[in-house]
C-alpha cells in the first residue's frame, strides 16, 4: 500500500524528493496517531469501573490489571496466553518479582488458581504470588492460599485499588 501511495504521489508531484518528504510526514503522522490512540485506550481501560470489568474477556482483564499496576509504579509483563506456567502477569518493583494469576470470573475462584500461581513462583523465580479477581474466593482457596503464602485480591480490594488510582490521576499536578 505504501508503494502504491508513493507511486501515486510521484505521479502527482513528479519529484522523488517531494514524494519522499510527503511519505515521511505521513509515516510520522500515523505513528503519532497510533501512539495517542493507544495511550487513550490504555487510560480508558485503567479507568474502567467494576461493571465494565465484569463484562471483560479474560485477556482484556489482564490488560486492565497491567494498566492498574503500571500506574502503581510496577514494571509489568504480560505472559503468553498459552504456556504461561501459572502466571498471567509478572510485576517487578523494588527488586521484587511477583507472579499474578488473573481471574475474571462470574463465580468465586477456587483452589486451582492458587495452585497455578504457586507453581509459577519457582518457574519465574518470584518472591510473591497473587491471585486477582473481580469476584471472591472459595473457602478452600482462602485456606490453601493462606498455607502457601499466596496473596488473594478480591472484588472489593480490586475496586479500592482502581478507585485509589482514579483519585491519583484526578489530583492537580
Amino acid at each position: 500500500m505504501t508503494i502504491g501511495i508513493g507511486i501515486y504521489l510521484y505521479y502527482l508531484t513528479r519529484s522523488f524528493v517531494l514524494t519522499t518528504v510527503i511519505i515521511g510526514i505521513l509515516i510520522v503522522c500515523l505513528f503519532i496517531f497510533f501512539t495517542i490512540r493507544n495511550a487513550k485506550r490504555n487510560e480508558r481501560l485503567r479507568l474502567s469501573g467494576i461493571n465494565e470489568v465484569d463484562k471483560m474477556e479474560g485477556t482484556v482483564f489482564e490488560q486492565y490489571l497491567r494498566e492498574l499496576y503500571l500506574k502503581k509504579g510496577y514494571k509489568v509483563t504480560l505472559t503468553s496466553a498459552s504456556g504461561d506456567y501459572g502466571a498471567d502477569l509478572i510485576l517487578e518493583k523494588d527488586n521484587k518479582k511477583i507472579v499474578v494469576q488473573a481471574k475474571r470470573y462470574s463465580k468465586p475462584v477456587g483452589i486451582k488458581a492458587v495452585q497455578e500461581v504457586h507453581s509459577a513462583l519457582t518457574y519465574y523465580k518470584a518472591k510473591e504470588a497473587w491471585v486477582v479477581t473481580n469476584n471472591d474466593f472459595t473457602p478452600a482457596a482462602v485456606k490453601l492460599a493462606h498455607s502457601n503464602n499466596v496473596k488473594l485480591i478480591n472484588r472489593q480490594q480490586l475496586i479500592e485499588l482502581s478507585l485509589s488510582l482514579k483519585n491519583v490521576s484526578k489530583q492537580p499536578k
